[in-house]
This record gives structure tokens, C-alpha cells and sequence, in this order.
């Protein structure tokens, strides 16, 4: 049979198929990613499931802490032993792709991504108008409540505004039971800066416009000001709001165990919350971020992660490893019309970013933990993924964290923040 028409068979079964490839002997190929020993295991039946058809092809997972692995990514992809294949951050793929660390697309895969999958998540998974990564999970912020604890504080309804949410965040908070009225994170940069910058947004602010910081407008000011405010009055405590390497910790605990009255956060937590909670996860909504002074609507903070391709790696591993995702990705390798790939993503609570994916899991994002996200999904703006990017967003985090401890004013922390931005973004701009 033809090389075209084995293409065209299993175009039609909803794969991606690369020319050439085919090998002569084993290759081996390795996956580095950050998910949970539960989640890895899913992965690996997966490639399990693929070497099946490519007996040819030995997939092995590795997984290191969230905190670890850009640095790993980095660190191994200088040679041909490094992983082959890596789940990265969107906001890692510009620099990744400047210093030639991760292989473009081929065609085949490129053609399929970009008439599969949304074009603002086909653009977060480009540099300069080339592909390098096969998107697979989209994360958006909302906020979340425990309706138990709204219930015992007389919070009658979820806050829409700014004013509700502070007078909220103010009933919730007991001192002496040890509770918080709104929680707050340190200690992971996307964790700080992410609820940060969804409450901007939500206040018609941005954090970058036209590739340079605007934390100096008025919108930012009045973000970091009710930061200060709800750390001033004691409605938020940053002790309570540590995270581990591996995005899980204190502020996961407290909120798990009742501790902690609102959150905002991303939803591929759901996970981690049913097994906390158990049967008292029934307790936690999901709501729009409430609205600044200056904002027009609800609005929230997205970004995207996807797989890529080691460009040190050897020609037949890169095949290998393109060929695997193409797999992983396609339309035909999960259940009922899922990817493989989302399959794994909606095990954590995940949004899966491939429109038919989308369409084959609807029934579990239509629950009441994820259609919140779901439904907040169109007015959410991107991350900005540019040059520096990660720099900025841990530099931001340092400010945010002293505001939190009450080292500087948020005054201080908006001139630092714009000052450090600029210093930064146009320093990876050159």
C-alpha cells in the first residue's frame, strides 16, 4: 500500500500521519512533564496503547516538580539526551524557540493544529508565524466559593463588584477559628500573579499592551490598592498562603479544609479539590471575577500549555516523537470521539483546547465546578505571552508577595513593578 494512501486511511480516522515515518529499528523516545504520579500513569497507557500500532516506538514518561521544569527543559535540551518530548507553559515558548531549543511542526502536524484547535490557542503555540508545539489544555481564573461558609457568615449572594467582594471577604474572616475571608497565594509565580491580573483585567486594566507594561495606569493602581486593602483590614492572610514546587501546599490545604472563604484559580484544580474534600467538594461554586471600579464586565485570565519536540534530538526521534503526538492529539485515539489527550486533561478537571474535543466531553464541562469556567471562557484575556515573559511574571510576583507581607506600599509596588517590567521586557527585546 502507498505511503499517500496509508496517509489518507488514517487522515480519515481522525490521526495525523508524517511522511517518512517509519523506521528500521527501535526508537526511543522519552515525555518530561510535571503531572501527578495518577495522571502519568494515564500517559503511559496511552503510549502503551500507540506502541500497539508502532511497536517500533518505546515511549517512556518522566515527571519532576511544577518549579522544576523549565529548568530541566532547559538544562537537557542542550544535547541529544535531554527528553525528547516536553509539556510546557505557552509563556516559555518564545525564548524556548529563540535559543532553537524546541523543533517547528512538521507540515502535517502544523496543517492539522491550525484547522483543529482555535486560532488565539493556534497563535499562543506559534513564534513568527511557525508552529513548534501541539496545543492540548487551556486554564482560565474564576472565582471560587465555599457556599457552606457563605451560608454561616450571612453572605447572601456571590460578589459582582469589588465593594461586595471586600464586604464579603470581611464576614468570612475569623480571626480566631483561624479562617480568611479571601486567599490569597505566594511562592509560584503564576499563582501570584495570575489572580492578580484577572482582577485587573476585570478592572479594564492590562498588564501589557503593544509589548510594553502599563502597570503604571490608573487601573493597575487601584488593583494593587485593594490588594493592600484586603491585606490591611486582616481579610486575607499570607501565611495561609504558601505553595509547594509542586502547586499544591498551605493554600490548597486551607482552602480544602474550610479555612478559606474565596479563592481565585484556575480550573484544572478541580482534581486536587475532590480528593481533599471528598463529599464536602459539593460545597465549592464557581463565579466571574468581580468587577473593578473602572471595569466594564467580568473578565479573566487564560493561557494555554502544549507539547513540543526536542530540536537537539536525532532526526529518527524527532519523527518518533511527532509522530506519538500527532497520535495522542488526533480525534480517533481517545474515547468517543476524544483524544487520548483529553481524556488524561478531563481526569484533572482540564479544559482540552481541540474544538472536538471540546464538543465530546460537553456533558463534563456542562458540571457545576466546570461550566463556571466554561462560561467565562469568551471574555477571557491571554496571558501575555512575549520575550521575557517568565521573568516579568516572577518578577511581578516578588512585588505582589512584598505588598502581601506588608513590606511596601501599593503605591511602591505599582512604581516597582512598572519600573522592573520595562527594564525587563525591553532588555529580551533585544
Amino acid at each position: 500500500m502507498s505511503l499517500a494512501w496509508t496517509s489518507k486511511l488514517a487522515l480519515a480516522a481522525g490521526l495525523m500521519v508524517l511522511p517518512g515515518s517509519g523506521w528500521a529499528e527501535t526508537v526511543n523516545i522519552s515525555y518530561l512533564t510535571h503531572w501527578s504520579p495518577e495522571t502519568v500513569a494515564l500517559l503511559e497507557n496511552a503510549a502503551k496503547e500507540y506502541s500497539k500500532t508502532r511497536p517500533d516506538v518505546t515511549v517512556t514518561v518522566r515527571a519532576v516538580p511544577f518549579g522544576d521544569l523549565l529548568t530541566t527543559l532547559r538544562s537537557q535540551s542542550g544535547g541529544s539526551d535531554g527528553a525528547t518530548i516536553g509539556g510546557i507553559y505557552d509563556l516559555w515558548l518564545p525564548e524556548l524557540a529563540r535559543d532553537k531549543l524546541v523543533a517547528p511542526a512538521p507540515e502535517a502536524v502544523a496543517t492539522e493544529v491550525k484547522g483543529a484547535w482555535p486560532a488565539g490557542v493556534v497563535s499562543a503555540a506559534s513564534v513568527g508565524g511557525a508552529l513548534y508545539g501541539i496545543p492540548n489544555e487551556i486554564d482560565v481564573y474564576a472565582l471560587n466559593y465555599n457556599k457552606d461558609l457563605f451560608k454561616q457568615a450571612g453572605v447572601a449572594a456571590v460578589p459582582k463588584t469589588w465593594d461586595e467582594f471586600r464586604e464579603a471577604a470581611k464576614k468570612l474572616t475569623k480571626k480566631d477559628a483561624g479562617q480568611q475571608g479571601f486567599g490569597m497565594i505566594n511562592s509560584w509565580a503564576a499563582g501570584v500573579v495570575h489572580p492578580f491580573a484577572s482582577l485587573l483585567v476585570s478592572n479594564g486594566g492590562e498588564l501589557v499592551a503593544d509589548g510594553k507594561p502599563v502597570l503604571d495606569a490608573k487601573q493597575a493602581g487601584e488593583t494593587f490598592e485593594f490588594y493592600e486593602g484586603l491585606i490591611k483590614d486582616g481579610s486575607s492572610d499570607p501565611s495561609m498562603a504558601t505553595a509547594d514546587a509542586n502547586t499544591t501546599g498551605p493554600f490548597l490545604d486551607n482552602f480544602v479544609s474550610g479555612k478559606t472563604g474565596m479563592i481565585i484559580m484556575a480550573n484544572w484544580w478541580e482534581s486536587a479539590l475532590k480528593t481533599g474534600m471528598g463529599d464536602k467538594f459539593a460545597n465549592i461554586a464557581t463565579a466571574p471575577i468581580p468587577v473593578g471600579p473602572s471595569g466594564d464586565k467580568p473578565h479573566s485570565i487564560s493561557y494555554s500549555w502544549m507539547t513540543v519536540v526536542n530540536a537537539k534530538a536525532g532526526e529518527a526521534e524527532q519523527k518518533a516523537a511527532w509522530d506519538f503526538l500527532a497520535w495522542l492529539n488526533g480525534a480517533k485515539s481517545g474515547q468517543n470521539g476524544a483524544s487520548a489527550m483529553s481524556d488524561i486533561l478531563m481526569s484533572m478537571g482540564i479544559l482540552p483546547s481541540r474544538s472536538s474535543d471540546i464538543e465530546a466531553h460537553k456533558d463534563k464541562l456542562g458540571s457545576e465546578f466546570l461550566a463556571g469556567y466554561v462560561s467565562v471562557l469568551s471574555d477571557a484575556k491571554p496571558f501575555p505571552v512575549v520575550p521575557g515573559g517568565q521573568e516579568f511574571s516572577e518578577s511581578l510576583q516578588q512585588t505582589l508577595e512584598a505588598l502581601q507581607y506588608g513590606q511596601i506600599s501599593a503605591k511602591e509596588a505599582q512604581a516597582k513593578a512598572q519600573a522592573d517590567a520595562i527594564s525587563i521586557l525591553e532588555r529580551a527585546a533585544k
